[in-house]
């Protein structure tokens, strides 16, 4: 039997080689940046122009010389005559010595002067005359000043945020709203990012039906493909979604498929996938279908210690490549020419009890997919009090479902891997290790937030 553990570092060793192809050059896509919201850089990002382009005001107020107000006090106070206003999107023009210009936040500051005076600091407080269809003061307006101001006060410096030329964002960088902001102001329309992971999605099971079929006696309603894709797509994943029945042939003809891009048909990636993930069929029973196909194809199963979640595979498929027979197609997920006689594709396979998949999920795969697309990888984590005595079996590290109540404290739920409803309800994910037989009220536990 695997521990926990084991099991975890398993998984990241199967997947470790995806982020080296995920970052890869060839890989790479361009996108629009509207279109572009959540993904990697696949390369660093040089801003080809200043930012900001210009010298501009931080503040509303005048923009003058500062040297004409070094003797200005309340008591002799400094009055200048008030020049063309400067207003955002206007044109730079050149201060005449002696004056004193409006200059609104934003706007460009004239050629010549080295300072701005914030308006609530002059006399009068106010622009004289701006405003609605008007936008310089009247002939003969004068403004008065009452301290000197020191040269640079309140002006952005031209390429004071970035330089032209200079590194804008790096690769790797996760575009988010401000990273979309910074490449539009510097002009950049378009990125190359990497490419998402794509996955294979397998649901087996004989019963399972699709939400909103009606049901007959003994089958379910599939929660498998709707959760595990959702979670899927929420580490940044492409997925493919596939149910088969209680037949290995039918598993394979699924994997088969998702390894050849097709116009039409069942399946529909657009280019080999990375990674399998398969629900179902992976322990002990007479119906084991994902067992049984993938198992010949060199996928292991093996029983970890926990709970829910003890049956588990894990490994490389390989199989004859789907254009072994000549014709020509994309490489294969790992790489394959199109005329090599195989292809090989990482599977990491789940239990199909929809709680013990998704706990395996949480326990197995997230961490590592999210840390594939730039993400942290882990849960918010803590060690808080028990709200009451728990029960736990001392060979099997237990994951219970809970919620914290008012004061902080673990209310864990019941055991049972049946419970979905119950696992929609809960905030956090209480882990009991192996050893863990009893615990009274008020011990520590470690807990995963879920609800984030």
């Amino acid at each position: 039997m695997r521990s926990y553990a084991e099991h975890q570092q398993g998984v990241r060793g199967l997947l470790e080689p995806l982020a080296e192809r995920l970052s890869g050059a060839e890989y790479a896509e361009r996108l629009e940046l509207s279109a572009a919201l959540g993904r990697v850089l696949a390369e660093d990002v040089a801003s080809p122009v200043d930012l900001p382009g210009f010298d501009n005001s931080q503040m509303d107020g005048y923009a003058l010389r500062a040297s004409e107000l070094a003797s200005a006090s309340p008591e002799s106070p400094v009055r200048l005559p008030v020049g063309p206003t400067s207003a955002a999107g206007d044109l730079i023009f050149e201060l005449a010595p002696g004056t004193a210009s409006p200059v609104m936040t934003g706007a460009p500051i004239p050629r010549g002067a080295d300072a701005v005076v914030q308006i609530e600091r002059c006399d009068p407080p106010a622009f004289v005359g701006l405003g609605g269809s008007r936008h310089d003061s009247p002939v003969d307006t004068t403004v008065g000043f009452t301290a000197p101001v020191e040269p640079g006060s309140f002006i952005r410096r031209r390429g004071s945020d970035i330089a032209a030329g200079a590194l804008l964002l790096t690769a790797g960088a996760r575009l988010g709203p401000a990273q979309l902001g910074a490449l539009a102001a510097a002009g950049v329309t378009h990125v190359r990012v990497r490419r998402r992971l794509a996955v294979l999605l397998i649901s087996t099971g004989q019963e399972l039906r699709a939400p909103g079929d009606e049901l007959r006696p003994g089958q379910i309603h599939d929660a498998n493909t709707t959760m595990i894709g959702a979670a899927l797509r929420a580490c940044g994943a492409e997925v493919v979604e596939a149910v088969a029945p209680d037949d290995a042939d039918a598993v394979r003809a699924a994997l088969e498929a998702s390894l050849r891009p097709m116009a039409d048909g069942a399946f529909h990636p657009t280019r080999p996938v990375d990674l399998v993930v398969t629900t179902g069929g992976v322990s002990a029973g007479a119906f084991e279908v994902v067992r049984d196909a993938l198992e010949p194809l060199g996928v292991e199963f093996v029983k970890v210690q926990i709970q829910p979640g003890g049956p588990q595979g894990l490994g490389t498929a390989t199989l004859a490549a789907p254009n072994a027979g000549g014709g020509t197609s994309e490489a294969g997920a790992l790489g394959a020419g199109a005329h090599e006689a195989s292809v090989s594709v990482p599977v990491v396979s789940f239990p199909g009890n929809p709680v013990s998949a998704l706990v395996s999920f949480e326990l197995f795969l997230r961490p590592v997919l999210r840390r594939l697309e730039g993400l942290t990888p882990d849960r918010h984590r803590a060690r808080l009090p028990l709200a009451h005595e728990v029960v736990s079996p001392a060979g099997t590290h237990q994951v219970r479902r809970g919620v914290l109540d008012g004061e902080g404290r673990v209310e864990v739920g019941a055991p049972s891997s049946h419970l979905l409803h119950a696992y929609a309800q809960a905030t956090v994910l209480v882990h009991l290790p192996v050893g863990v037989e009893r615990l009274p009220a008020g011990a520590l536990v470690d807990v995963w937030r879920i609800d984030d």
